[in-house]
């Protein structure tokens, strides 16, 4: 039998049965981070916060906790690397692209994390367990 179901998008786990306040503080670990984009570095500050609170509490807060902030840690090394890249005229339309998959990569993970399914982002580098 495969394991693999195939109504599963990729980048998607399904989850035990979780409660609706679970999947609420889970979708707020994915939220937060968009702080990044009005306050520096609160794209790591925001998950970091709901995650320490609620880790205990949420298996599924704990697993996405980490997984937004091992996404966002990752998303600030992309972009430090392409702040250094101005200088050869690709850093401004890789910040941008950056930014908009950023957007749309976080927005995803929080429909899915609302719907308590596990989700693992693309490009992400695995700092946190």
């Amino acid at each position: 039998m495969d394991i693999m179901n195939t109504s599963i998008t990729q980048g998607t786990t399904p989850t035990a049965p979780t409660t609706k306040d679970e999947r609420t503080w889970a979708m707020l670990c994915h939220i937060s981070t968009l702080a990044g984009f009005v306050i520096p570095f609160g794209n790591i500050a925001g998950p970091l916060v709901i995650w320490m609170i609620k880790k205990d509490e949420f298996p599924l807060v704990d697993d996405q906790g980490k997984e937004a902030l091992n996404f966002q840690i990752s998303m600030t090394i992309y972009v430090i690397a392409s702040i250094i890249l101005i200088f050869l005229l690709v850093g401004l339309p890789l910040l941008i692209g950056l930014g908009l998959f950023d957007l749309i990569v976080t927005v995803i993970a929080a429909i899915n994390a609302n719907d308590g399914v596990k989700y693992r982002y693309p490009l992400r580098i695995r700092f946190l367990g």
